[in-house]
């Protein structure tokens, strides 16, 4: 029965993704009817829970820091594609979009999936456990990284409105990378031990013992199907984009919200990975995947959308308003907070979850 169940789940995981993959051509770019609106949305689903599946196969065979970043990586090189595209499709009306959904991804990510990975943790074993010294690179890089792309273009007077001179969109785009890449080394190379998870007994877990890691063409096919997946998701997401956005301008909401949604879609892989290593014991994992998502989300997309802007008609509004810096800010102090001991209860993760629940509420009424 174990063997079957296995079986069947392995032939999921592989049709899924393909089958996510092949759906985008008869729906690319069409007018969808409401039913097949629905299927699409089964899908895309099912394309996100896959996505999960392969990248805990890689993140076992590799073991971590490293799969968590091959997850952050491939999730955002993905977005940033998405967001391009859609900026492309309508450059006027789209000059927020890569704002809106940077911004987005940070708060769901270090408010959103922190606060409910600490909250899971917690409430199984008192308390979530973690390396303050990784967690709080981590933190100081992401707060950096949105700082430098997000709240200078408020107030630099260059160019009127809240955007970049073509020199300032220049250095944003080379201080991102150069921070991304040290973060990077900092976390697989130089310093990779303040990145493995403790256990709440205060154990470093470097391998799961208990159960033998997949052969390396196995790990090879996962990395293959978590692309696909992952084409899957954010091809679906953008096939259904025009729906939300019709459902956006139907409700009156902010065109904002369109952000919102696009980092819901493209991060929930992430989220349910982070929340089933927070069932395990494993938040230090949980936070990697959160801040290495944000980190990654703002290193690799502002200078795509930096060197799309080149042909891209329409302006790049990069400035965040007041009330999302004040929410930003907000969410760097506790962060600090919350990393600074090393150990978590759940009143930081219900803090956190109050951020992001004020950061939506915000979104759709500001």
């Amino acid at each position: 029965m174990i063997r079957r169940l296995r079986e069947y789940r392995s032939r999921w995981t592989v049709a899924l993704p393909i089958a996510a993959a092949l759906l985008l051509i008869p729906t690319w770019g069409r007018q969808l009817v409401p039913i097949a609106v629905l299927l699409v949305a089964v899908f895309l689903a099912g394309a996100v829970l896959a996505a999960v599946h392969h990248a805990e196969v890689i993140a076992h065979r590799i073991g971590e820091p490293f799969g968590s970043l091959v997850l952050a990586v491939a999730v955002t090189a993905i977005e940033v594609g998405l967001i391009v595209t859609l900026m492309a499709g309508n450059s006027e009306k789209n000059a927020t979009l890569a704002r809106d959904t940077v911004f987005a991804a940070v708060m769901i990510t270090c408010n959103g999936i922190v606060g409910l990975c600490i909250l899971v943790a917690a409430l199984r074993r008192r308390v979530a456990v973690f390396n303050p010294e990784g967690t709080g690179a981590a933190l100081a890089t992401a707060a950096t990284l949105a700082t430098l792309s997000l709240v200078l273009p408020t107030f630099t007077t260059s160019e009127p409105g809240p955007r970049f001179s073509t020199g300032q969109l220049v250095f944003a785009s080379v201080a991102s990378i150069c921070l991304y890449v040290l973060f990077v080394s900092t976390q697989t190379v130089r310093h990779r031990d303040y990145f493995l998870p403790i256990t709440t007994e205060g154990e470093v877990v470097d391998r799961e013992e208990h159960v033998s890691p997949p052969t390396a063409r196995t790990a090879l096919i996962s990395v293959a199907l978590l692309l696909v997946a992952l084409v899957g998701v954010v091809g679906l997401a953008k096939v259904e984009s025009p729906t939300v956005e019709e459902v956006v301008d139907s409700a009156g909401l902010p065109p904002s919200v369109v952000g919102v949604v696009i980092a819901l879609l493209v991060l929930l892989p992430e989220t349910i990975a982070a929340l089933r290593a927070a069932r395990r014991d494993r938040v230090q994992t949980s936070l990697n995947l959160a801040y290495g998502s944000a980190i990654a989300s703002i290193g690799l997309t502002i200078p795509a959308v930096a060197v799309s802007s080149i042909w891209l008609s329409g302006p790049l509004l990069l400035g965040l308003g007041a009330t999302h810096m004040v929410l930003l800010a907000l969410t760097v102090a506790l962060g600090t907070l919350t990393v600074i001991p090393g150990r978590a209860t759940p009143l930081q993760g219900g803090v956190h979850l109050a951020v992001l629940a004020a950061y939506v509420v915000l979104a759709v009424s500001p």
